[in-house]
C-alpha cells in the first residue's frame, strides 16, 4: 500500500489549500472581533515567515520555487500556527515556530506529502516546551487595548504588561481546581461569566463555532471525510461525559470541552491532515478517536492546559501501523492481503 496522501477528487493541491483557508475565515473573523484584531497581524507574520522558509529550502534543493510557493501548503501551515499561538506573542516566537515547522517538520522529511508529523503541531509542541511562559500569555477577552498598541506589543515596541495577559478558560479552570484544595468546584467556576461565558469561555465559544462551521463546509465540499472529526468529537464527548456524570463538581461538562481550547480546529483542520494521518476508513476512525481521547487526558490530567497538539503528534506516530492493520479486503479475496 502506497503512503498518503490520497485525493478522492480531481483537484490540485492549491485548490485544496485555498478552500482550507476559506474554511478558516469564520473562525478567524470571530477571533478578530471577540478576542482581538492582533490575530490578523500574527497571520501576516506567520505567512511571511512560512513563504521565506519555503523559498530558502526550495532554493537549497534546486526545486522550482514558483510551483511550490503557489501551492498554498505553507500558508495553511502558517495560519494554523498563528491560530494556535497566543495572539499577543512576540513576532519572533511566531516566526521561529513557523520556520521550524517548514524547515524541520516538512522539508527535512522530504517536503510536501512526505512529512510524518503535522508541521503546525510540531511548531506548537516545540515552542510550548521551549517558551512555556510566552505560550501561556493569552489576552483577556474584551481587552480594551487599541489595535496600534496591540501591534506594538507584538513587535516589541511597547512593554508587555502582565495585566493584559491571562489564561485560557481551560488553563484557568485547571489551575483553580488544583489550587482549590477541594473548596472550589466546577459549578462555582463556570458561574464566572467574565471568564467562562455561557458554557466554554467568553468569546472562545463563538471562535470554536466558527471553526465548526468551516469544518462542516470542508466536509460538504468532500475535502475531508466524516470519519476523523466524528471520531474525535465522539471520543471527547464520551470520556468527558462519563467523568462529568460521575463527578460533576470536579470535571467539566462535555459542552465545555467541545467548545473550549483547540477541540474544533483540531477535529476539522488538524487531525484531518491527509499526509500525517490515516487513510483507511477504519484507520481514520481509530486515529480520530485516539486523538480525542488523548487530548482530553492531557488537558485534564497532564501538565499542559490543552492536549490537542500532543494528541495529534502521538497519533501521527501510530498512523502507519493503524493503516497497516486496517487495510480493507482486496476485491475478490476472502481474507485481507
Amino acid at each position: 500500500m502506497l503512503p498518503a496522501p490520497f485525493l478522492l477528487k480531481d483537484v490540485s493541491v492549491s485548490q485544496v489549500m485555498i478552500q482550507v483557508c476559506v474554511a478558516l475565515i469564520p473562525g478567524i473573523a470571530a477571533y478578530a472581533w471577540l478576542v482581538g484584531p492582533a490575530i490578523l497581524v500574527q497571520l501576516v507574520i506567520a505567512t511571511l515567515a512560512a513563504l521565506a522558509a519555503e523559498a530558502v529550502m526550495l532554493h537549497l534543493q534546486k526545486k522550482p520555487q514558483a510551483l511550490f510557493l503557489s501551492d498554498g501548503s505553507a500558508i495553511v501551515t502558517a495560519w494554523l500556527i498563528a491560530l494556535t499561538f497566543p495572539p499577543l506573542a512576540p513576532w519572533w516566537l511566531v516566526a521561529t515556530g513557523t520556520a521550524f515547522a517548514i524547515v524541520v517538520a516538512k522539508h527535512l522529511y522530504g517536503g510536501l506529502g512526505q512529512n510524518p508529523f503535522n508541521p503546525a503541531m510540531v511548531a506548537f509542541a516545540v515552542c510550548i516546551v521551549a517558551f512555556p511562559a510566552l505560550m501561556s500569555q493569552w489576552p483577556n477577552v474584551g481587552l480594551e487595548l487599541p489595535f496600534v498598541d496591540q501591534v506594538n506589543v507584538i513587535l516589541g515596541l511597547a512593554p508587555r504588561v502582565d495585566a493584559l495577559s491571562g489564561a485560557t478558560p481551560l488553563d484557568a479552570m485547571k489551575t483553580a481546581l488544583k489550587l482549590g484544595d477541594g473548596s472550589v468546584n466546577v459549578v462555582q467556576l463556570l458561574a464566572n461569566q467574565d471568564i467562562y461565558g455561557n458554557f466554554a469561555g467568553r468569546g472562545w465559544e463563538w471562535v470554536a463555532a466558527g471553526y465548526l462551521l468551516g469544518g462542516l463546509w470542508l466536509w460538504q465540499r468532500k475535502l475531508i471525510t466524516w470519519h476523523v472529526p466524528v471520531a474525535f468529537i465522539g471520543a471527547l464527548l464520551l470520556i468527558s461525559g462519563a467523568l462529568w456524570l460521575y463527578q460533576p463538581a470536579q470535571f467539566a461538562s462535555p459542552l465545555f470541552h467541545l467548545f473550549s481550547g483547540g477541540s474544533m480546529i483540531g477535529a476539522f483542520f488538524i487531525a484531518t491532515d491527509p499526509v500525517s494521518g490515516c487513510t483507511t476508513p477504519r484507520g481514520k476512525l481509530i486515529f480520530g478517536a485516539g486523538a480525542g481521547l488523548l487530548a482530553y487526558i492531557i488537558r485534564v490530567f497532564g501538565g499542559y492546559p490543552d492536549g490537542v497538539a500532543f494528541a495529534v503528534l502521538l497519533m501521527n506516530l501510530s498512523a502507519p501501523v493503524i493503516d497497516l492493520l486496517t487495510q480493507p479486503r482486496i476485491f475478490g479475496m476472502k481474507d485481507k492481503a
